[in-house]
């Protein structure tokens, strides 16, 4: 049977990632290859990262590149009066309020290229920052000219960085376009609806013909603050990559708790260290980690000052993969406060690790991590109480961890894979 040909386009790809997207896209394409003939295009790409049945295409990589003189879609002009965000984007992480503006959008003018005039290579340093929406427009032009003559059946892009490059080529081409949600604006900045990501997503979700949040939170999302039509959409859990468990022994008597993740308000790193404070109070031989860097870091540093907890409370800043995972080789409890978490790929490498988890309700992973503790993100007194009861009673502790270990069985990309090829299906029928 001939295989689906799928155009992805990406924007994280390991070793250049920021968060889960980049992990999440890596996990995809490998299983997604066995399944279907995949190209991806990067924004920019490591030459050395190979994938079998995987053509990676990294526009940096590329020495010169055509630029059709038509490309000009009618969305950029309705963009003219959407509110900006901050110059410096981060795409998984909150931005400081204050720091919002009310300039306008410039309308994107169509540029005046003859067919015999080529682009300098894509250059892009950094993935995120003070030029992202201009690299994610270049990134559109490049991405949509480029693959105008090549055979594909389906475009499938990965969040918004990649949606404009999506509807696009979708518009030429009238191929089904696929959008694959691990993110909204909505989870990073709630009530911000009149900035330019969230109009970008909000116009892409429309054009689109299949969506796939990484869980139902993210899609009732959808449908609830962007109005999407809830038959488009299918959600697909993340799968999490096997990894051989290990154990380290603590050079110190205290139990670890731990948080991984941005420091952001997005991941509810604050209410860490509100139960922090709570569960000190009656256990003090424990020790609070949190592991990750963002735009809370200085204010949470003060704020477990203020509380006296610096001796129990460690800040790592970022760590490697390696680095995450020796912690979760010592930790006692794994902590996930996230006040709107799409998934949370970090709860399924803990429960791979044994590592009984608390999770919040407000989290994608919350749906397959049955045998995980679940609670409010706000509700600190209930989260503290958990959290002893774990610290407390070691075979309750070593319930929980087997529990949420056979959840594991069926978090597989293999998984989410097959998912997907059925829905490139539907939409080719």
């Amino acid at each position: 049977m001939k295989k689906t040909k799928v155009l992805m386009l990406g924007w994280e790809f390991p070793p250049i990632i920021n968060g889960g997207l980049g992990v999440a896209c890596l996990g995809l394409s490998k299983a997604l290859s066995k399944q279907v003939d995949l190209t991806l295009i990067l924004p920019k790409s490591d030459p050395s990262v190979l994938l079998n049945q995987v053509d990676i295409i990294g526009l940096n990589q590329q020495e010169r590149i055509r630029i059709r003189e038509d490309f000009q879609t009618d969305f950029y002009a309705e963009l003219e009066n959407v509110y900006t965000l901050p110059s410096t984007i981060l795409p998984y992480q909150t931005v400081a309020e204050p720091e919002i503006t009310t300039k306008k959008v410039q309308k994107v003018k169509k540029q005046k290229v003859s067919r015999s005039e080529f682009y300098k290579p894509f250059q892009i340093e950094n993935l995120y920052g003070s030029d992202t929406i201009q690299k994610v427009i270049e990134y559109a032009t490049v991405s949509a000219d480029m693959c105008m003559e090549w055979d594909f059946d389906v475009i499938h892009c990965h969040d918004w960085m990649t949606m404009l490059a999506g509807v696009e080529i979708k518009q030429r081409t009238g191929k089904p376009l696929v959008l694959h949600i691990h993110s909204l604006e909505y989870d990073r900045n709630p009530g911000t609806g009149n900035n330019w990501v969230y109009q970008v997503e909000k116009h892409a979700m429309e054009m689109a013909d299949a969506i796939l949040p990484v869980s139902d939170y993210t899609g009732t999302i959808a449908v609830k603050e962007y109005g999407i039509n809830p038959r488009k959409i299918h959600s697909v859990h993340n799968g999490v990559e096997k990894i051989t468990p290990f154990k380290i022994e603590k050079p110190f008597p205290e139990k670890i708790v731990l948080f991984i993740g941005r420091v952001t308000h997005q991941k509810g790193p604050e209410y860490f260290i509100e139960v922090a404070s709570k569960v000190l109070k009656e256990y003090p031989l424990a020790r609070f980690v949190v592991a990750g860097t963002g735009d809370k870091l200085k204010e949470l540093i003060e704020t477990g000052a203020h509380k006296q907890l610096g001796l129990n409370v460690h800040f790592t800043g970022f760590l490697s993969k390696e680095k995450i995972h020796d912690l979760l080789a010592m930790a006692d409890v794994y902590c996930m406060p996230s006040v709107s978490e799409p998934f949370g790929l970090s709860a399924l490498e803990a429960a791979q690790f044994g590592v009984p988890c608390i999770v919040s309700k407000q989290s994608g992973v919350s749906e397959v991590l049955i045998g995980a503790l679940k609670v409010d993100f706000w509700d600190v007194d209930k989260m503290a109480h958990y959290i002893l009861m774990l610290l407390n009673d070691p075979s309750f502790a070593k319930t929980i961890s087997t529990n949420a270990h056979f959840d594991l069985e069926y978090c597989t990309w293999e998984n989410a894979a097959l998912e997907i090829k059925d829905i490139y299906n539907e939409l080719l029928a």
